[in-house]
């Protein structure tokens, strides 16, 4: 039986992956460096460690890592300061599920995105587990950002649902033992081998039902 929802926060709650990759080519672009033809699908699911690692050897960017970090971070930052870019029925989804199960976020964003992103959407109180790879040794398509979630959770990882949108995010979750949901955006498709990891495939997040999801748990 499911007995716990796990969300991915980035391009499942809101539709920032065109805003990271918009800061992230900025940064690219003011740092002297290359932005890669595959450089967004590779940043999806990597954890702040891994991308600025990334931007910084990987595509040229004449700071350190942790400078990387932190000049990325204080523009998202800005960014959801202007606008919160939640994507439809997000909170409706969190909620209905929280009805019935408790809700965890198993995230790739740094925590303090995370808060920042919960508290003006009001949802902070409703997650009764909040985890971010950042915290972690390894980011997504690892499992373990799922695992520590479904441990905070105090359920095993094969009674949690997971609800994902990324190559990256879906892998993770079914790496875990998950049973996957993924919602794709249609402007970043997962790669069809992450896809078929999906138990259920939805095209928006009203389809997020509590029968949806019940039906997992019996298979």
């Amino acid at each position: 039986m499911i007995e716990a929802v796990v969300f991915d926060l980035d391009g499942v709650l809101i539709d920032s992956e065109p805003v990271w990759e918009q800061v992230r080519r900025d940064v690219v672009a003011d740092r002297g460096g290359h932005w890669a033809a595959d450089a967004q699908d590779r940043l999806m699911g990597m954890s702040t460690a891994e991308w600025s690692r990334y931007m910084s050897s990987g595509l040229g960017v004449r700071l350190p890592p942790r400078e990387v970090a932190e000049v990325v971070i204080a523009a998202m930052a800005a960014r959801y300061r202007e606008h919160l870019p939640l994507l439809p029925g997000a909170v409706d989804a969190v909620r209905r599920m929280a009805a019935r199960w408790p809700v965890g976020l198993a995230s790739s964003a740094p925590r303090s995105l995370i808060e920042t992103v919960l508290d003006a959407a009001a949802l902070r109180a409703v997650f009764a587990a909040t985890v971010s790879t950042e915290e972690l040794a390894r980011g997504k398509p690892a499992p373990d950002v799922y695992l520590e979630a479904a441990a905070r959770l105090r359920v095993a990882p094969d009674a949690c649902a997971a609800v994902e949108d990324s190559s990256n995010g879906l892998r993770s979750a079914a790496a875990a033992g998950c049973a996957v949901i993924a919602v794709p955006r249609p402007a970043y498709p997962p790669a069809d081998d992450a896809l078929a990891s999906a138990r259920l495939v939805l095209p928006g997040l009203a389809g997020l039902t509590v029968p949806a999801v019940e039906v997992l748990g019996t298979g």
